[in-house]
């Protein structure tokens, strides 16, 4: 007996010593994000293009001298910082100007996707059955036409507008995002808390976007930051094509297209959208893989 109580009071002095580094908390998943110096590198890449992007407009014309469609010089030469373009407008003010709708349209087309596809998912892996196959047979149909291919099919038909991106791009996203949240609800789909609200009869609809959305809410938030990157990838594409945005607007990727044939010579005019196009997708792609980092632990070390 006294052999079992020695015991006891052992393990409870072990137990206690148990030394303070490894025990777990649990903290918030942004405080998660940011533990990782990837997310940090991430957020402040992504912060300073984002920055730059909503602040350049109201820098002109008094930081440049000159507003982003004025003729300043004649194409190619020397004015201000970064030279004149093909046309003799100054670099650096279309560069300032150009890429607030860049940013703004790859949020929104993100944004419909997510919404659509989210919607689309969950409601295929909620109701099951001949319903889920049909959708997911139409998602893999959608999934088979390139993503390109279809913006180029639509913009060409509908013409170059804005709201033709936005949802070209926010279309082409929804079939991926809707994989994605079929896969996250069927994770989470017999849950307690789930036939809990199937008992007392709760709506389908706010079942849906009251108990499910939340506890999915992990894979879908990683899966933005990706739809992110290929929305401002894609629509860069697009402009570049001359798909996108129509002179004389300014945008960083019809100033690359604009600008290419002097890149020898003056090379500003090219070289300035592509670094800020390449720090926003290599900040959103870090940002996106501390979000997956974050999701697959909800606890540190302390």
């Amino acid at each position: 007996m006294s052999s079992s109580l020695d015991d006891m009071k052992s393990s409870a002095i072990d137990a206690a010593e148990i030394p303070k580094e490894s025990q777990t908390t649990y903290v918030p998943f942004f405080r998660r994000v940011l533990a990782q110096k990837q997310g940090r590198i991430g957020l402040a890449l992504t912060a300073f293009v984002v920055l730059l992007a909503f602040c350049g407009p109201l820098l002109l014309p008094w930081a440049t001298g000159s507003t982003a469609t004025e003729f300043v010089a004649k194409p190619f030469s020397p004015y201000g910082l970064f030279g004149t373009d093909n046309l003799g407008r100054s670099v650096l003010s279309r560069f300032l100007a150009g890429g607030f709708t860049l940013i703004i349209y790859s949020v929104l087309a993100t944004a419909l996707g997510m919404v659509l596809g989210a919607a689309v998912g969950m409601l295929a892996a909620y109701v099951g059955g001949r319903f889920d196959a049909i959708i997911m047979r139409l998602n893999d149909v959608l999934l088979a036409i390139p993503q390109l291919v279809f913006a180029l099919l639509a913009i060409t038909v509908l013409g170059p507008q804005g709201w033709v991106l936005i949802t070209v791009i926010g279309i082409t996203h929804a079939p991926r995002i809707a994989r994605v949240a079929r896969s996250a609800t069927l994770n989470v789909i017999n849950e307690d808390y789930i036939l809990a609200a199937e008992m007392y009869a709760m709506p389908r609809t706010k079942l849906l976007v009251r108990e499910l959305l939340p506890n999915i809410t992990g894979p879908l938030s990683v899966e933005a930051g990706l739809r992110l990157t290929y929305s401002i990838g894609a629509i860069a594409s697009l402009s570049f094509l001359g798909l996108g945005l129509q002179p004389p607007a300014a945008d960083w990727g019809l100033m690359i297209n604009e600008n290419r044939i002097a890149l020898s010579i003056q090379p500003w005019g090219v070289l300035l959208p592509v670094i800020a196009i390449a720090l926003l997708t290599i900040g959103t792609n870090l940002l996106a893989d501390s979000f997956a980092r974050a999701t697959a632990s909800t606890t540190v070390e302390e």
